[in-house]
């Protein structure tokens, strides 16, 4: 009998890439420099302090975890695949971490203060799952925060790569159906989906995140190797293609950063904020 394959869907997607070392490495080595000056921002949306109960959902690599557990916090860290998890527990050791979904969390009601989602929101089929979940965890007053890259409406390196890839990229190179890389930074899509789950309070803020790079094509290289979208898209590309894709970044960088030689690209973030009615 053929071996069993697991149907291209979007979930399936996201556990193989992030199932491999190179790409979880790469995530953390690079293309995390911009996710890390989100951080703060994080563990200040949820009041983060000594004494609080912090759940850090689709912790990654632990950078989160780190900031909550800087300021006192007692940390569960979750994430779905095990190469970031173990990269997670190298970092942060004072932190617990588990293996597990976050659209179906084997916690207990109301069992932490706060809960975090570090660049989660778009790696998961079904975002108000995971939401519903956080609020069923959280204690009454609890805080949820989670952080989203913005769309390519404003100045972003996301959109410089997806652009080229919209322009350049050969057409049989396609993901799977599932939610937009973007969705959550729309609070006209965030704050309903919130209030429905139980929370009030909702707002949000933008970040001014970046990546200073010595090679106007880097954001090209950080989305190829480092991520789970991107690369699935440009890892494939035919060797024209993905000249032609790598070339129309760098002419995005120059033109709307300067001549170098060196670069602040910018992929600004979204941080909403929740609290538990």
């Amino acid at each position: 009998m053929p071996e069993f394959q697991e149907p291209d869907t979007f979930a399936a997607l996201e556990k193989r890439e992030w199932a491999d070392a190179g790409v979880a490495q790469s995530y953390a080595r690079a293309f995390a420099q911009a996710a890390d000056m989100v951080v703060p921002h994080l563990v200040e949306a949820v009041e983060a302090r000594p004494g609080v109960k912090a759940l850090d959902l689709c912790c990654g690599h632990g950078n989160v975890t780190s900031g909550l557990v800087k300021v006192g916090a007692k940390v569960t860290g979750l994430d779905f695949s095990p190469v970031m998890l173990d990269m997670a527990r190298a970092a942060v050791p004072e932190a617990q971490f588990v293996e597990g979904d976050a659209m179906a969390l084997d916690f207990d009601d109301a069992s932490f203060d706060a809960v975090t989602i570090g660049f989660g929101m778009p790696h998961v089929p079904e975002p108000p799952r995971v939401i519903a979940e956080a609020r069923r965890v959280l204690r009454p007053g609890g805080r949820l925060a989670f952080s989203v890259w913005c769309g390519p409406e404003v100045d972003t390196a996301l959109g410089y790569v997806f652009g080229a890839i919209g322009q350049h990229g050969a057409p049989d190179i396609a993901l799977p159906p599932g939610p937009g890389a973007n969705d959550y930074a729309d609070p006209a899509l965030a704050f309903p989906v919130l209030e429905v789950a139980g929370f009030t309070d909702c707002r949000q803020s933008t970040v001014a995140s970046m990546w200073k790079v010595d090679d106007p094509g880097a954001p090209y290289d950080f989305f190829r190797d480092g991520t789970a979208r991107g690369g699935a898209l440009l890892r494939p590309q035919p060797t024209k293609n993905a000249t032609a894709i790598r070339a129309a970044v760098v002419t995005q960088v120059l033109e709307k950063h300067g001549q170098g030689p060196n670069w602040n690209v910018p992929i600004p973030a979204v941080v909403t904020a929740a609290v538990v009615m």
